[in-house]
Formats: C-alpha cells, sequence, structure tokens
C-alpha cells in the first residue's frame, strides 16, 4: 500500500512534518510504515525556460534546433527530439551539470554537429507520469529562470505500508483513512471532502436489481452526461503516478482516484454500450465474458457478475468487461459503486488467478456507507473538471441499506487492568472522540458508539476500544514496571508431549517425513477414500466451494500427499500429527468431537511395506511405554473403508483399541492412483492415554549375544498371526527374547489356500553364548508343535 504525502496534504495540515515524523507517528500507532520512496524530489530547483527560436536540425529532420532563456546569462542552445516543441513555449529546462531523477547526469555534447547545452524535459524524464509522446508544456505567464518549485511545487515522499498491519482496517486502503488517523495522533483538523450532490428526482435512469443480497449488500447507480474522456489534470495525474496507477483519462481516472482516496472501488460503464437494465446475479453454468484485459474468463455458479439486458459486463468487485469500456468518445455514464461479500470477491479472484486493486479492498468487507460516499465524491470532482457534466437522473440504491451505529461499553476497569496504566477520562474521552467514536460517560467508564467505517470488521468487543486508547495514547508512552506475580510450573499437556515424542522417534527411527495438511479436505479426496457420504463439519468461509468439509481422521490426508512425494521419491515415509472432528458426536460445549491422531503411510518396496512399518510402529510404541499387541485382524467399516480387511490388525493396549496398521485397500489405491501394496497406520493418541503407559526401564546390555532365528510356517489362509506368534514363544521358552514377523508370502511355490508367515525369532540367554544345537532344538520343538495351529515348517 503507497500513501502519498503531498496527497493527505489535502485533508490535513502536515506542513511542519518531516516525513521521517510522520513514518514514526504512523508506526508507533496506526500501522508499520515499511518505507519512504521520494517523487519528483530535486525537481523544484530546475527553470523554466522560454523558447525564442525552434527551427529544423540541419542534419536530422526528427530533430529541432532551439535557443531558450533562461532567465540569466545568453539564451542556450538546445537539441530537442521533441515533436510538440514550438517557438513561444514555456519549458522545463536541466541545465549542464544538473542530473535527472533517474541519475543521468546532463553534459555540454554534440548531436549530429550541433552542440547542446541541456534538456528540455518530458514528464516522464522528470519521473511524473510516463507520458513520452512530447515535452512538458508550462503556462506562458511563467518567468524565465524562475525555479519549477516556485510555480509548481512537485516533490512528494510516498510511504510504504505494510499490508499485513491495515488487513483489519477497511478504512485504511485510502489516503482519507490515513489523514484521519494522522488528524487524531497529531490533534489536527481534518478537512471534510466536500457538500454531497443533490441528484434529480427523475430523468435517466437504469433499474437496478440485486438478486443475492447476503454476496451485494449494497449496490447504488446514478446515469451521467455530458462527460468528456480528456486528459486529467496534471496535479492529479502526478499524484496517480506518484502512488503507482498509470493515468488513462478523466472518467478512469477519477474512478482510481476515489479508490485511492476513500478506500471504495467504482466503475465506470459507457451506458451507451449496456444493453438493459443492471442485475447484479450469481454466474449460469457454462456463461463467460471478456474482461478488459482482453482475457475470455470461464464463470462458475459461485461467482458474482453484473449483468445488463441479461449479458456479463463486469466481473463484481474485480473487473469490468471489455464490451462496456469507456472509449474517447464516450459522452454518457453509468456509474457503479457497490459493497460486495469479502469471500465471495475473494474465491473468484483466487480462481481466476486475477487480482487487482478493486479486489484486494473488496476482500477486506468494506463500509457500505462509503459507497454512498464515493459517488458524492467522484460526482463532485467530476463536476468541477468536467464543465457540463451532470447526473442525468437519481442515485438509485435498491437495497435501501441503513446503518445502526453499534454501542460498545468500555469499562475503567478493565482499561486500566488491560493496558497496565491509569489515563485519566479526559485524555480517553479525548481519544476517542478525535477517532470520531461516539462517547458517553457511564458509571462502569463509557458506553461508546461506532462510526460506520469502523463498524464493518474492526471494533466490535471492549477490547477493541482498549486497543484503539493504548495505540493512540501509545504503548511506549507508558512506564515499564517490573512483572510482579506468582512463577508456577507450566501445565504440562499429556496429549502434545506424546505427540511430539512419538513425531521426533518417527522421522529418527523409521526415516519417515512429517507432513503438514489443511484440516479441511477437497471433496475428491472424500469421495476416492469411500467417505463422502458421512457427516462432515463444514467451514463457515471456505477458501473455495469444493474444499468446505474438514476431515474426519487424519489418515486420508496423508495418503494424498504419499501421491505427490511418490512422484519425484521412487520410496517414501510420511506422516501426519493433527486432528480430525465428528459433527455427529457433540462435546459438552456443543462442539464436533475430536479425535487426535497420528497417521502414516509408506510406499516403495521393502523397507517400506507392511512388514516394515509394522515392525517400526510397534517399537516406537514399546519405547513409549506403551505394550500394545497387534493380535485381532481389523475389518473393513463405513468409517474406515480404505484398509485392506485381510491385512489390517487391530493395535490394542489391553482391550483398548488404540489404532491399527495394515494395508491400503487396492480399490481405494487405484482411486487415489497410489501402488498396490501400500502400507498404512493410525494412532489414536488419546486412547492410549487413556489405556495407560507403563514407565519405561533400562535394563543391563546382554553379556552374551543374542541369535537370530529366521522361522518359516506354511499355514492355511485363515490362520492368525497371533496364534503362531505364540506357538514360536512357547517352543523357545525363556530362551525367547522377541518374534517379530517380517513376512507374508503368497505365491508361486505354495499350495493352494495356504500361505507362508515369515517370523524372526531372536534367542538369548543371560549366562551363556548359546551354540547351533540351541537353535536345532528350538526348531525341532516348532516342528512338533506347529501342527497345534495347522501349520507346517517350511525348510
Amino acid at each position: 500500500m503507497k500513501i502519498s504525502i503531498r496527497w493527505l496534504q489535502r485533508y490535513v495540515d502536515l506542513s511542519d512534518q518531516r516525513p521521517e515524523q510522520i513514518r514514526d507517528a504512523l508506526t508507533m500507532s496506526t500501522a508499520e510504515v515499511e518505507a519512504i520512496h521520494p517523487f519528483a524530489v530535486g525537481l523544484d530547483e530546475l527553470v523554466v525556460g522560454h523558447v525564442l527560436t525552434c527551427g529544423r536540425h540541419p542534419d536530422a529532420d526528427k530533430l529541432s534546433l532551439t535557443t531558450v532563456d533562461v532567465g540569466q546569462g545568453e539564451p542556450l542552445q538546445i537539441v530537442c527530439g521533441a515533436p510538440n516543441v514550438a517557438q513561444g513555449q514555456r519549458v522545463v529546462v536541466i541545465q549542464v551539470g544538473q542530473e535527472l531523477p533517474d541519475g543521468t547526469k546532463i553534459k555540454k555534447t554534440k548531436i549530429r554537429g550541433a552542440v547542446s547545452m541541456g534538456m528540455i524535459c518530458s514528464e516522464r524524464e522528470l519521473g511524473l507520469s510516463e507520458d513520452h509522446d512530447g515535452i512538458l508544456v508550462l503556462d506562458k505567464d511563467y518567468t524565465p529562470g524562475i525555479t519549477l518549485g516556485r510555480v509548481r511545487p512537485l516533490a512528494d515522499h510516498v510511504l510504504e505500508i505494510d499490508n499485513k498491519s491495515i488487513n483489519h482496517r477497511p478504512d485504511l486502503w485510502g489516503h482519507y483513512g490515513f489523514a484521519r488517523e494522522l488528524a487524531a495522533i497529531l490533534g489536527r483538523e481534518l478537512q471534510p471532502l466536500g457538500a454531497p450532490v443533490a441528484f434529480p428526482n427523475d430523468g435517466a435512469r437504469l433499474d437496478l436489481r440485486i438478486e443475492d443480497a447476503d454476496a451485494c449488500p449494497r449496490y447504488l447507480g446514478v446515469c451521467l452526461s455530458g462527460v468528456k474522456a480528456t486528459r486529467s489534470p496534471d496535479w492529479m495525474r502526478y499524484l496517480l503516478h506518484a502512488v503507482g496507477q498509470r493515468s488513462i483519462n478523466l472518467l478512469v481516472d477519477l474512478t482510481n482516484f476515489v479508490m485511492l482516496e476513500l478506500g471504495q472501488p467504482m466503475h465506470a460503464f459507457d451506458r451507451r454500450r449496456l444493453a438493459g437494465d443492471v442485475v447484479v446475479r450469481r454466474a449460469r453454468a457454462g456463461e463467460g465474458m471478456v474482461t478488459l484485459d482482453e482475457q475470455k474468463r470461464e464463470l462458475e455458479p459461485s461467482d458474482l457478475l453484473i449483468t445488463s439486458g441479461g449479458a456479463p459486463v463486469a466481473l463484481a468487485g474485480i473487473m469490468g468487461g471489455l464490451g462496456s469500456m469507456v472509449e474517447p468518445d464516450t459522452n454518457e455514464l453509468f456509474l457503479e459503486s457497490a459493497t460486495f461479500h469479502a469471500a465471495t470477491i475473494r474465491r473468484t479472484s483466487t480462481r481466476l488467478g486475477l487480482r487487482t486493486d478493486s479486489s484486494a479492498r473488496f476482500e477486506k468487507t468494506l463500509d457500505p456507507a462509503g459507497a454512498e460516499l464515493a459517488v458524492h465524491r467522484f460526482v463532485g470532482l467530476l463536476g468541477e473538471l468536467c464543465p457540463g457534466a451532470a447526473p442525468a437522473g437519481p442515485l438509485l440504491d435498491p437495497a435501501a441499506w441503513r446503518f445502526t451505529a453499534p454501542e460498545v461499553r468500555l469499562r475503567r476497569s478493565r482499561l486500566d487492568l488491560k493496558l497496565g496504566h491509569v489515563i485519566d477520562d479526559t485524555t480517553v474521552r479525548g481519544i476517542l472522540e478525535r477517532l470520531e467514536f461516539g462517547v458517553r460517560t457511564t458509571d462502569e467508564g463509557f458506553a461508546v458508539t461506532v462510526p460506520s467505517f469502523r463498524a464493518s470488521k474492526d471494533i466490535a468487543i471492549e477490547d477493541d476500544l482498549i486497543e484503539e486508547v493504548g495505540r493512540m495514547f501509545r504503548y511506549d508512552n507508558i512506564p515499564e514496571a517490573p512483572l510482579v506475580g506468582a512463577v508456577l510450573p507450566p501445565h504440562r499437556e499429556p496429549e502434545l508431549i506424546l505427540a511430539r515424542d512419538l513425531c521426533r522417534m518417527l522421522a529418527l527411527e523409521l526415516h519417515a517425513h512429517e507432513v503438514y495438511n489443511y484440516s479441511f479436505v477437497p471433496d475428491r479426496l472424500l469421495e476416492a477414500v469411500g467417505v463422502a457420504a458421512l457427516p462432515h463439519s463444514v467451514v463457515a468461509n471456505p477458501v473455495a466451494p469444493e474444499v468446505c468439509r474438514m476431515r474426519r481422521h487424519v489418515l486420508p490426508s496423508v495418503l494424498q500427499a504419499l501421491g505427490t512425494a511418490l512422484r519425484s521419491a521412487p520410496a517414501v515415509c510420511l506422516f501426519e500429527h493433527g486432528k480430525g472432528y465428528h459433527p455427529e458426536v457433540r462435546d459438552a460445549d456443543g462442539l464436533p468431537h475430536e479425535v487426535r491422531e497420528v497417521a502414516l503411510a509408506a510406499a516403495g518396496g521393502p523397507g517400506f511395506d507392511y512388514p516394515a512399518l509394522r515392525s517400526g510402529v510397534a517399537g516406537v510404541l514399546r519405547r513409549s511405554g506403551f505394550a500394545v499387541a497387534f493380535d485381532e485382524l481389523l475389518g473393513r467399516s463405513d468409517e474406515l473403508p480404505w484398509i485392506h480387511p485381510g491385512k489390517t490388525v487391530a493395535i490394542t493396549l489391553g482391550a483398548t483399541l488404540c489404532g491399527y496398521v495394515g494395508e491400503l485397500h487396492p480399490q481405494v489405491a487405484h482411486q487415489l492412483e497410489l501402488p498396490r501394496g501400500v502400507a498404512l497406520a493410525n494412532l489414536d493418541l488419546r486412547q492410549l492415554l487413556r489405556a495407560g503407559a507403563s514407565a519405561c526401564r533400562f535394563a543391563d546390555l546382554p553379556r552374551f549375544p543374542a541369535q537370530p532365528v529366521d522361522v518359516a510356517l506354511l499355514v492355511p489362509q485363515g490362520t492368525r498371526v497371533k496364534q503362531c506368534a505364540e506357538l514360536l514363544r512357547h517352543a523357545g521358552g525363556k530362551l525367547v527374547r522377541g518374534v517379530e514377523l517380517f513376512e507374508v508370502y503368497r505365491g508361486e511355490g505354495l499350495p493352494a489356500g495356504t500361505k507362508s508367515l515369515n517370523f524372526t525369532v531372536t534367542l538369548g540367554a543371560d549366562d551363556r553364548t548359546l551354540t547351533g544345537k540351541d537353535e536345532e532344538k528350538f526348531l525341532a520343538k516348532v516342528r512338533e508343535r506347529a501342527s497345534e495351529v495347522g501349520a507346517e515348517l517350511r525348510g
């Protein structure tokens, strides 16, 4: 956001304030000023020249040879290439030794054999505008040799404001809002914008209709006649250029000037090119339009349009249509000034990738009263700058919007408590009144009425008023005081501690990568994983219509991220810690039931498959003190349609279900364009804590080495892993240190209806090193007892 100090001085006296003082005042009380940029600084010392003679250069058809009186000494000979230079003109001359704003130093030079002792300047060379069609011609009554600063002061400084610091202040997206702030800070008078315009009761009109009042709370329109798309006056063009706005013509420049002055975007239509009455409505399926940038825009039903004769003529709040733009011969206007729903404009702007000065302001929730104020300001200025231009009919306002000022109570006790400093009543009242609040004294403090330009988004509660008093008093004026209070140990949040520990171990031990996703998920993801029909909490103000539902579980978000990751890496393991929301179950406050989960997904081959993920999750949980079991197969359900029913086991702690680990269902993998065999796991942190962890204790390092033994059991398809694991533990007795499943094989070489469960059994003893005979005895016992579970030890 750029603010011109010269522009501000139209409304508040800043003549005794240096740019740095204005910067500091605004930064300490209103918004951070990131930089100060000089504009036209240094031009004041250039002089006015009188062109005494002007003839064709003897050796160049497009150059002129002039003599210019600069008020001192002999007239200067200057070679000029501008087509509009002529004898008798008053011009701006930069002499030898002086510099242009871009740093170019003027030297005595020869151009096609003719000596040139300076330069006659155009506006672009002076940095005043982009106009380079000819030199800048001044009024003929200016005396040669007088400095430009005396006849036309141009020096300015432009403040660059941090946009983030004014996103909550719609009133500060124009110069008048900052002038109001400075008037309040410095205790000075704020100049009014001018008297309201009297509109006729009848005459030319286009009937207005608003079909969606939520998307367009207010829409005003008026027909204007006698207008001319002439060149804007210099003062307006220079102010616009100072803040980065290109001058086009008076009619378009006036809409931009009022927008940058009041923060209220407007649009001027060539009335001759409107086909009928004006209707504000949503776009229809398949509808499109060409905007002012000559781009064809495909529209969606969520987009808001301004239409005339049934056809779109503008993207509401974003950009006008090419077919109704102001042309050089335009003599009639239809002027629009409106207020649009912020989220509606933001969604369309984001979807189309079309962000404009207009959309940036409408996204801030503008004051509907500002729409009418802007019309009066535009028409008033138009009458001054374009004689003969006038309203041709009434100002139409079909919404008939009316403002009722809200009243907010401000208690002295809370003000003193929050600021940590007592500010007397007179000072508090003065601050609020300078900011144009209405103030009434009450027994507890003050009753404050909020003006419309602060009521749309900014001031709503007591603490908002406390912030107003604090910032205008200035926080650096509040005396420092030592903090006094009891030092209490911080509250320990078991869920967050557990989540932090698990995430750290997953990253360090499983080499998994943590991802961060939004809690709201796209409809296409819900449909792909099979939960679109389940109830979901809905976002009231979504970033896009198709991303409006909150997830029930974290895992679908991780699966979506996995697809993206696999496009850049052959194998990957991802995890996320977050929440899911179940709206069908409500807590004591009526809010949706929350689940806090850590979800994992892995793919890419050995080390990124189900056995590896199961082993890794088991190790992480057990080192965290959770003696979990992986005993029960988990069936597919409406809540968990993405799990493979034959390859997913429940993670239990006692009788509590704490999660699951398994494989992704092939159908869901196909829908998400993921490979088969994606391993997944989900941990419910609240269930883990509810079941309880046991204390982890250090154990002595074993004196004798452990001996791993691989065991492959051929079993019927329906045999559970738990049965075989218990068999192996009993067969090894006290020598068994651990049993881990590392593979489930189904494929060639096995009898029909069977599978191979491949385990690693770790054997060890406290008093000796095991030998091959110990391994043979163990395998013999396994072979002897395998039939108890219908198994056969494979060679």
